[in-house]
């Protein structure tokens, strides 16, 4: 089984991390959370020599989702996820671009996401955990293989989620966290949607919000 490799190109002028991820073994990559900045990523892509194959995304904020539809009719790729419950978002795209300047398009994705459900890179084969909290069809694409996880707006380096956008729930947010992400693993490293990669190690130890210290 082939280990999945990880190229981070924060997007947008919000700085959101667009992974290109991809199989060491065929080459084959995805781009999750194209949210904007498409030549970025376009550029990357062809300078490590990859194979698109797919786009992935987490969930419908404009942030990650904004630029799909572009690079999904450049590249003539299929866009995979997020879970349905998010397709409100996906709807608005164009909507929640114009309220924070940006460009957008909305977004009709080929295959909805759900739990256990398995998504192929080249010969990398991901999970995904269905995780709502910051939206409602947040999902987080998982290889136990790599002991990699791409978690989007779920958690972040000593931080969480919004919940305060719309349909967000912060108990949902909690819940999708201490039951799917720490159960994974201490040694499970996570890529986020905004800052630097950290481990569930080092989130029980250090973060606010869901350190072992605030479960009591």
């Amino acid at each position: 089984m082939s280990k999945i490799k990880a190229l981070i190109n924060p997007v947008t002028p919000f700085q959101q991390n667009a992974p290109i991820i991809y199989c060491e073994e065929t080459k084959k990559c995805a781009f999750v959370d194209p949210g904007g900045d498409i030549e970025i990523l376009l550029n990357d892509a062809k300078k490590h020599e990859l194979i698109p194959e797919k786009i992935l995304l987490t969930h419908g904020h404009a942030d990650h989702a904004g630029a799909a539809m572009e690079l999904s009719e450049i590249l003539k790729l299929e866009i995979h996820g997020p879970h349905k419950e998010d397709k409100f978002l996906l709807d608005s795209l164009e909507m929640q671009g114009k309220m924070l300047g940006m460009p957008t398009r909305n977004c009709i994705p080929n295959l909805w996401l759900d739990e256990g459900d398995k998504v192929l890179v080249g010969n990398v084969e991901l999970e995904v955990l269905f995780c709502p909290g910051h939206t409602p069809g947040h999902i987080v694409f998982f290889s136990n293989f790599s002991k990699l996880a791409i978690v989007g707006d779920v958690i972040f380096k000593g931080s969480i989620g919004r919940t305060d956008l719309p349909k967000g729930n912060y108990n949902d947010l909690i819940s999708s966290i201490k039951s799917k992400l720490l159960s994974l693993g201490d040694d499970i490293e996570f890529i986020c949607g905004h800052g630097p990669n950290s481990t569930f190690a080092e989130e029980k130890k250090s973060n606010p919000f869901v350190s072992d210290s605030s479960f009591g």
